[in-house]
C-alpha cells in the first residue's frame, strides 16, 4: 500500500512509524479529510472508523509489543482502547498509553453513533459530527508527529500547522442543491466533480444542470453529457434522464481536480 501520492511530506514525518501502519494511517486519513471537504459524510464516517482502526492497531504494537491482525474484525474497539490506558505505566509513553486511546474512544464513537454505516442511527450524520471528527483525526495525526517524527522539530512543526489548516470544500450542498465552488472549471468537468461528490448514485440530468446554472438544457444534456458519455466518463441512461459516474470519470477527477 503506497503512500507517495498522498504525501511524501507525510509520509517523511512519521518515517519512525513501521511502514505496515503509517501507509494504511495516511491512506485512511486523507480519504477522511477528502470526503469531509467534499461534504461526502456518509464516507467520511466510514472512513473515520477504519483510521481508528489503523492507529489502535499502530497503539498496540508500541504498548503491547503484539496487535490485533489486519483483517480481522475488532470486537470491542472501546475495551481495547481500555487495555491501552491501564497498560504498565513503562510500556510506550503516556500519550500513547492514555491520552490518544481516549481520542480514538471519541472519534469512533461519533462514527457509531451518529447514523454512520448503521440503519436507524441515533442521529444523522451532518456538517458539525464530522467536521469534529476531522480535527479530531487532525490531532491524532500531529500527535502522532510529535512522538514519531523522522525530522527536526522546526520542520515537524510546520508539518502540524499544515495539516491544521481549514481546507476549502470543493462541492457546497444548500437547501437541496449543489454547488460547485472550485473556480474556472469548464462546464463537463463542473458535471463531472458533482457526479464524484455522488459517487455510486445516479444524478438527474436536469438536477446536474440546475446545479452548474447552465442556462441552455438542451445542449448541455445532448451535446455535454453525450460527449462525456462517448468518452465513458460517465455512464447516460436515456431511460431516466440520469447519469452515473465512471471509474474514468472518478480518476479523471482525482488525477486533475482535486
Amino acid at each position: 500500500m503506497s503512500t507517495k501520492s498522498h504525501s511524501p511530506v507525510l509520509d517523511s514525518a512519521l518515517a519512525n512509524v513501521p511502514n505496515k501502519f503509517r501507509s494504511r494511517l495516511i491512506t485512511t486519513y486523507f480519504d477522511l479529510k477528502r470526503n469531509w471537504v467534499e461534504s461526502r459524510h456518509e464516507a467520511a464516517g466510514l472512513s473515520a472508523g477504519k483510521f481508528c482502526e489503523v492507529v489502535l492497531r499502530l497503539l498496540q504494537n508500541t504498548v503491547h509489543g503484539t496487535h490485533a491482525d489486519f483483517g480481522t474484525k475488532i470486537e470491542n474497539f472501546a475495551d481495547e482502547c481500555r487495555k491501552l490506558i491501564t497498560a504498565s505505566s513503562t510500556a510506550g509513553n503516556e500519550s500513547e498509553r492514555v491520552v490518544l486511546p481516549r481520542a480514538l474512544v471519541f472519534l469512533y464513537t461519533m462514527r457509531n453513533k451518529r447514523g454512520i454505516g448503521h440503519v436507524g442511527g441515533d442521529v444523522d450524520a451532518n456538517a458539525i459530527d464530522i467536521a469534529a471528527m476531522a480535527k479530531t483525526a487532525d490531532w491524532i495525526v500531529c500527535e502522532l508527529i510529535r512522538i514519531n517524527h523522522g525530522m527536526s522539530i522546526e520542520e515537524a512543526q510546520d508539518i502540524v500547522d499544515g495539516i491544521s489548516v481549514r481546507q476549502l470544500p470543493t462541492i457546497w450542498e444548500v437547501a437541496g442543491k449543489k454547488r460547485v465552488l472550485k473556480e474556472g472549471l469548464k462546464v463537463r468537468d463542473q458535471a463531472l466533480l458533482l457526479l464524484y461528490s455522488s459517487q455510486g448514485s445516479a444524478v438527474l440530468v436536469e438536477d446536474l444542470c440546475e446545479w452548474i446554472e447552465y442556462s441552455n438544457f438542451h445542449k448541455f444534456k445532448n451535446v455535454i453529457i453525450q460527449e462525456l458519455h462517448k468518452q465513458r466518463f460517465l455512464e447516460f441512461d436515456r431511460e431516466t434522464d440520469s447519469v452515473v459516474l465512471s471509474p474514468k470519470g472518478v480518476e479523471h477527477v482525482e488525477t486533475n481536480l482535486i
